[in-house]
């Protein structure tokens, strides 16, 4: 397979790169709410309260300049009462274990240790991981730090990367760096761990290309693609999580690289996956500046390519569900609306009724994807925002 011919990809914006949170600057924001709550109550004599950011799709706004959803205000007040003692409690302990067992102790915990961890504060314990959880949401929100940072680890898997692309990581025991080539993996690709800020990236790529589905992105590692596009390969294996978005984003800041996302040609593969990687969600509005791609482009598999790639008959009826979520997306999602060429594109797989996955191009021969869909795509620069 010969070397494909240079192509120039979509200039890298988007929002300034997010500062990281060293652990003091952490614990005095700590402090500072901690202080609040002793003011309201020994020097102000009133009920004590906590505000956080209301985590919705109502309480966002999209500005393509900063390029992701951020929140537009609407805040939501703990005040202690008899109704909410134990989660107030509760709430003031988290941020004590915070403080004193991660943050100064260099420590990390994960979601469900934190639950166990809370058996021991007797009455104030979690009932079930949920609360936790949720509490767990609040602080970050209320503190306008990732979790990460405040040394909480995600229990899923980051996603993996391979390609022409040196991590410098770190040994945790000794601050030593360790080099790990991804492009020297044999047949496997490198796990993105839960923990990026501190990476730091040599490249000559051209790009990032991330894919949705592992199998297409294992056949894109079997047959190197990356070394036939000059592109680093990053499996996102559905929506992809925090550290994994939290990685592409450093990666794209810190070498000023472009990222094209390649996921199925449906409302989840649009809305969910790809939205998410661009510009995050409702949900997580609070830290989206940490976790969005604002320099991602999508390459496909869009409603057109089915007609441009003689794909009719390899697709498969809408479901409701996609139709709903297709219908949602038009009427209440920022960044659909800000966009006109996401609507068509999600009107056209409408009238069409149609979505379409990443490895119906199969149908014209396993590497079909591979030696014809992708060079031409790259060639076109047919790319939705």
């Amino acid at each position: 397979m010969g070397k494909s011919k240079t192509t120039k990809l979509p200039t890298p914006t988007g929002a300034d790169a997010p500062r990281v949170i060293s652990k003091k600057e952490a614990a005095n924001r700590i402090d500072r709410v901690a202080d609040e709550i002793h003011t309201d109550i020994i020097k102000k004599f009133r009920k004590p309260e906590m505000r956080f950011p209301i985590r919705a799709l109502s309480n966002v706004k999209y500005d393509p300049k900063k390029g992701y959803f951020e929140m537009i205000g609407k805040e939501a007040t703990r005040t202690l009462s008899y109704n909410t003692v134990k989660t107030f409690a509760q709430s003031v302990r988290l941020l004590a274990t915070t403080k004193n067992d991660l943050l100064l102790k260099n420590d990390i915990a994960g979601k469900r240790e934190v639950y166990y961890n809370a058996k021991s504060w007797g009455e104030c314990r979690f009932e079930e991981q949920p609360e936790s959880d949720t509490l767990l949401d609040d602080m970050e929100a209320m503190l306008a730090i990732n979790r990460e940072q405040l040394g909480y680890i995600p229990e899923e898997r980051g996603g993996e990367v391979t390609g022409p692309l040196v991590v410098i990581d770190r040994d945790p025991a000794t601050d030593e760096e360790i080099k790990i080539n991804c492009a020297k993996l044999g047949t496997g690709a490198w796990s993105i761990p839960s923990q990026v800020e501190h990476m730091r990236f040599e490249t000559k790529a051209k790009f990032v290309l991330v894919v949705e589905t592992s199998s297409l992105f294992q056949r894109l590692v079997h047959h190197r693609y990356f070394e036939t596009a000059n592109c680093i390969l990053i499996s996102m294996s559905g929506v992809p999580t925090r550290a994994c978005r939290r990685f592409i984003r450093r990666l794209a800041d810190d070498r000023k690289l472009p990222v094209l996302a390649f996921t199925d040609g449906d409302p989840y593969g649009y809305g969910n996956i790809y939205r998410t990687l661009k510009v995050g969600s409702g949900q997580s509005a609070h830290i989206n500046k940490f976790f969005c791609v604002p320099q991602a482009h999508y390459l496909g598999v869009t409603p057109q390519d089915i007609i441009d790639y003689d794909l009719e008959d390899a697709t498969h009826p809408l479901e409701d569900v996609d139709i709903k979520r297709a219908q949602d997306a038009l009427k209440n999602d920022p960044f659909i609306k800000h966009h006109v060429e996401w609507q068509k594109a999600i009107g056209q797989m409408l009238k069409m009724g149609v979505r379409i996955e990443q490895q119906a191009f199969a149908k014209h021969g396993l590497n079909y994807v591979i030696e014809e869909y992708l060079p031409d795509k790259l060639k076109k620069k047919t790319f939705l925002p």
